[in-house]
């Protein structure tokens, strides 16, 4: 079943759920959230995985370590990158978090989120969930790495990826 939602979730159907617009707008939240702290925020959309990923058996998990590392996310002055992955096939958030900010804050926080985000994205509310999540992982890295004037570069992009 799984190879099915793999193979037949096409590149329309995540237009539908991330259009254009959409896709805007989670960049400017980015931007928005990242005047708050230090850290760097990667937001990674896959609509399935390719046909390698599945033979292998790859899990969502799995995929947003790579993309974690494709995207350089670990790559920031204070290890504070997070990647917020969504793979729409398995209906699977995952959030990666460098070195940095993960031992402050650990697994739970996260699944918690990824939680939170799942639910608006079951009623089809996937800019709502999103944001949510972006806000609440800005939260945790505003009260571990919080913004100094002057010190807040952007280090990493801000649009979204589309995988």
């Amino acid at each position: 079943m799984r190879w099915i939602h793999h193979l037949f979730l096409d590149h329309f159907a995540l237009q539908r759920a991330f259009p254009l617009t959409t896709l805007a707008a989670i960049g400017r939240a980015v931007a928005e959230q990242e005047k708050r702290h230090r850290g760097e925020l990667r937001v990674a959309i896959e609509g399935g995985l390719p046909m390698q990923a599945l033979v292998a058996g790859r899990t969502a998990r799995e995929r947003a370590l790579d993309q974690f590392t494709r995207l350089r996310v670990w790559d920031t002055e204070d290890n504070a990158g997070v990647l917020i992955y969504l793979l729409l096939a398995d209906r699977r958030v995952e959030i990666v978090a460098d070195r940095g900010i993960h031992a402050l804050v650990g697994d739970t926080a996260w699944e918690t989120i990824c939680g939170a985000m799942q639910q608006e994205f079951a009623a089809g509310r996937f800019e709502a969930g999103v944001l949510t999540g972006l806000s609440s992982v800005s939260d945790l890295l505003a009260q571990h790495f919080p913004a100094r004037p002057g010190e807040n570069r952007n280090e990493l992009p801000n649009a979204p990826v589309v995988v």
